[in-house]
């Protein structure tokens, strides 16, 4: 149940925010539209930020997709999983895959499922959500099997900025349609 009641779904104001983010999505508002047009000025910057991440970036989206859905998963943030499984199918992830990613702890990030990449984006997704900080290793790793130091530098704000999503998804209880 949502700590703030959702905007109501016919909002029309203010209108070109609202005509900008229903045109993104198709000529719906989500829940999470919704609870963000309670600040005008805080839907256009989420809105802006989440069109980049979503839309902008070179780092491979099937990468972008599993970072986001391991974020999900790791902060019980179903909203975020339910809304980004369809993406990561989209962009060539397994239903297989999304099984295990419900099943994850650290130790089963090397599933025969996940290549080197994958693993190593499992594992980096992981260590930035729990403790925040990445060891050596993995970041040694993770530099090594991404095509270069753009692709890094995106999919590390890509985690960051999906825990800040699910952190918000789940401190105001948005609901799945």
């Amino acid at each position: 149940m949502p700590v703030v009641p959702y905007k109501p779904a016919e909002i029309i104001e203010p209108q070109d925010l609202v005509e900008s983010i229903r045109s993104r999505r198709g000529g719906n508002l989500l829940n999470l539209d919704r609870m963000l047009l309670h600040s005008p000025p805080f839907a256009t910057g989420w809105n802006h930020l989440l069109g980049i991440v979503r839309n902008d970036l070179e780092v491979p989206a099937k990468l972008r997709e599993l970072s986001i859905c391991t974020v999900a998963i790791l902060n019980k943030a179903d909203y975020e999983f339910i809304q980004h499984s369809p993406e990561f199918l989209k962009a060539g992830g397994t239903k297989q895959q999304l099984i295990a990613l419900q099943h994850l702890e650290a130790s089963n990030s090397k599933s025969s499922l996940f290549d080197t990449t994958e693993q190593a984006v499992i594992q980096l997704s992981i260590e930035m959500t729990q403790s925040i900080q990445v060891s050596k290793m993995t970041m040694d790793t993770v530099k090594a099997v991404l095509a270069n130091d753009q692709h890094l530098v995106e999919l590390v704000g890509v985690i960051a900025t999906y825990n800040m999503v699910s952190r918000y998804l789940v401190a105001l209880g948005i609901e799945p349609e």
